[in-house]
């Protein structure tokens, strides 16, 4: 048996309610911090009364219909709701512009949407479209008027006694919009058994037990947090609980310690936020203090210092720190690996529903590789380099995706005999673990023909304490990077409040041009960078903080 859960009738998402409701009916599944918690039964009967409102309302298998909210409990009840009887979900980011959320909406053909108060002004604003009724996710109900907010219809909690039609494990659940770095958002289809076979495919990664509980703090809509934070967790009979207000560290440190999760899930920048803002400026105080931190023995002693301090800050439980969405910098994880920080580096795409690859809790970590293959999915590299075995990433399982939505040109150009070509770079080692090298769109031919990794080096030059964000490219034939800094910091170091703004730009051009020279003494000499351009503003950046570098091409 390739996943070891039993009782299960089938690969949908209504066969892993039901499981998980009559194994843990009593437990406490979702809540917002400090709040009042549904229980898996109350879960259940809160899905088949917006069952009844859906169907009520004209929806039907195969019909879709958009939900557009921060996280919350609600959220959750939406997702399960449509998908039980074979309505499609179609999540939005609720980072997208209004502009974009109304071309998924009429792109998709959504006939409902589910929509938290808080962005209900895009959904009045919404023309040209198929919606027929709109439902305000806070408290479930049905908003007869848009104009004039009046809501009717509240839940019965009432569970639909009549048969409901089933979906297949190949039906799609839900049609999710990539906010991809190139530019261009495609509707990628992921059938019931793609969501639920990659949820189950995460048991040897780590283990999950009905005691724990996760924090989310990532986006629902984005398919890392929405299959591994929502619906692997509901596998397992743990509960979730959602913050209420926006991530800041004030917020999080309150509800680490109110909720003391064992398990969460992350991007990147985040932990390295959290390491360069909080524990290495303490290793890098004095010079004494940073003199002593170059040392191997004593460096490794204050991390492990460090690492328990951190996960007491986590609420002392933290046995699970999920990383994904973006390459995590090797030198923040050469800190959680000495510190003994319980995380681990997952890779996958939404078109993958996300997992492909990921760490193992218990076996050896390579810093920067993203681990093993999942269970049931294979890993091959198309046409390996001879010298390095690079080439691009391919992958087969029960998780690709159905392909894109109305576009069948682009499915075709992504899956070639059931394996999806995921478009990265990297290599597999002795040990079967992947690394990946980058994007084959971000990809820079040095002279001589070398492939130049622009995500390999903004990993070093982001090492810099006063470097925010950094974007290498390729400009006239000469690789470049643009820097954007912390100018708090900036502001400190040079004395801004009195010191003339013209001498403090000198002391800023100066300071770049030595980080430059700095940076390409740890560079090969075909990717050296011949000039550091000040980005003053912040890059425009994905849900899950990927710069969109398709903006600063020119």
């Amino acid at each position: 048996m390739l996943y070891p859960y039993e009782n299960l009738e089938d690969y949908t998402l209504p066969s892993l309610l039901k499981r998980s409701v009559a194994l843990y009916s009593n437990k406490k599944v979702l809540s917002k911090v400090d709040q009042e918690p549904m229980t898996y039964t109350q879960f259940n009967e809160n899905v088949h009364a917006m069952i009844e409102l859906l169907k009520k309302n004209g929806i039907k298998k195969g019909d879709k219909v958009a939900l557009l909210s921060e996280n919350m409990p609600n959220w959750a009840v939406a997702y399960f709701a449509v998908t039980y009887f074979g309505g499609v979900i179609v999540p939005i980011l609720p980072d997208f512009h209004p502009a974009d959320v109304q071309h998924i909406i009429r792109h998709s053909e959504a006939k409902a949407v589910f929509v938290s108060q808080k962005y209900l002004q895009t959904i009045e604003e919404l023309e040209n479209s198929n919606i027929k009724f709109v439902i305000k996710l806070d408290d479930l109900t049905l908003i007869d008027d848009l104009t004039n907010h009046s809501y009717i219809s509240k839940l019965t909690q009432k569970i639909v006694a009549k048969e409901l039609p089933k979906p297949d494990e190949d039906d799609m659940a839900a049609l999710l919009y990539t906010s991809g770095t190139t530019g261009h958002s495609k509707g990628v289809m992921l059938s019931h058994k793609n969501l639920v076979t990659n949820a189950m495919s995460a048991y040897k990664n780590v283990t999950v037990l009905p005691e724990d509980t996760f924090l989310s703090i990532l986006p629902l809509a984005h398919t890392f947090e929405c299959t591994v934070g929502m619906i692997l967790p509901i596998l397992h009979g743990c509960d979730i609980v959602y913050l209420d207000k926006t991530p800041t560290p004030n917020v999080l440190i309150k509800a680490f310690a109110s909720v003391k999760p064992t398990m969460m899930l992350s991007v990147p920048l985040i932990i390295e936020k959290i390491y360069k803002n909080k524990i290495l400026p303490k290793f890098t105080s004095s010079l004494l203090m940073k003199t002593v931190y170059k040392i191997p023995f004593i460096r490794k002693l204050l991390n492990k210092i460090a690492g328990k301090k951190l996960i007491a800050t986590f609420g002392g439980r933290i046995k699970f720190f999920g990383i994904g969405g973006a390459a995590l910098s090797p030198y923040v994880e050469k800190f959680l690996v000495e510190a003994n920080f319980p995380y681990i580096v997952g890779y996958g795409l939404t078109e993958t529903s996300p997992l492909i690859a990921g760490g193992r809790m218990g076996y050896p970590i390579k810093i920067g590789s993203t681990g093993l293959a999942m269970v049931g999915v294979e890993v091959q590299i198309k046409d390996p380099n001879p010298q390095n075995g690079e080439g691009e990433i391919i992958t087969k399982s029960p998780s690709i995706m159905l392909g894109y939505y109305k576009d069948e040109q682009q499915t075709k150009e992504v899956i070639k005999e059931g394996w999806f070509y995921t478009g990265d770079l990297g290599y597999i080692d002795e040990d079967g673990y992947l690394f990946i090298s980058g994007r084959s769109k971000n990809v820079i031919i040095g002279s001589s023909g070398e492939n130049i990794y622009p995500e390999q080096i903004e990993a070093i030059i982001n090492q810099n304490e006063a470097v925010l964000d950094s974007l290498v490219m390729e400009k006239d034939g000469k690789i470049i990077a643009r820097i954007h800094l912390d100018y708090e910091l900036i502001d400190t170091m040079f004395h801004a409040h009195n010191t003339p703004e013209n001498e403090v730009r000198k002391k800023i051009a100066q300071y770049l041009e030595n980080m430059r020279v700095e940076v390409n003494t740890q560079l090969s000499s075909f990717s050296k960078i011949q000039k550091f351009i000040e980005q003053i503003e912040p890059f425009v950046k994905t849900p899950t903080k990927k710069i969109k570098r398709y903006l600063y091409t020119e």
